[in-house]
């Protein structure tokens, strides 16, 4: 597992879809806690509030981790190749 986040390719693909899938956390508590007008569940209403707060966690979790990847990737770069 650990050798999986020393590849920053890697990381930079999860990073993207963890950003997918808090944005599509955000959307769907966005909707279910503020916008829906229909009856739901006390437990559904609480577990859509809690979207809009995870949503955004996950959001900032993947933009660090994008950054990371992409400040690894650009180091690798730089450093010059001995024959």
């Amino acid at each position: 597992m650990l050798t999986f986040f020393e590849s920053p390719l890697d990381v930079l693909h999860l990073s993207s879809k963890i950003l997918v899938a808090g944005l599509l956390m955000l959307l769907a508590g966005i909707y279910g806690a503020y916008l829906y007008k229909g009856h739901m569940p006390i437990a559904l209403m609480v577990a859509m509030h809690s979207l809009t707060i995870l949503g955004p966690t996950l959001i900032k979790i993947g933009y660090v981790m994008r950054l990371l990847a992409q400040y690894s990737i650009h180091d690798t770069q730089m450093i010059p190749q001995t024959a």
